[in-house]
């Protein structure tokens, strides 16, 4: 199995990775207070999928 590194992106790809890990929480912090004052089905899963997704760039899985 081989161990995906971020650094070994070409230029162009780490840039993209850099501006989504820098736009993911203030994404996830609106998520937050939509879901808080209106809460859906979808508004629910969405947010937990944004969470999943914040945590990843956080322990830099992605």
């Amino acid at each position: 199995m081989a161990r995906y590194y971020r650094y070994r992106l070409p230029p162009w790809a780490r840039e993209w990775i850099l501006i989504c890990q820098r736009c993911i929480l203030p994404i996830v912090i609106f998520q937050c207070i939509r879901t808080l004052f209106i809460p859906t089905t979808f508004d629910v899963l969405l947010l937990g999928i944004l969470i999943g997704i914040l945590i990843a760039f956080q322990l830099e899985w992605i």
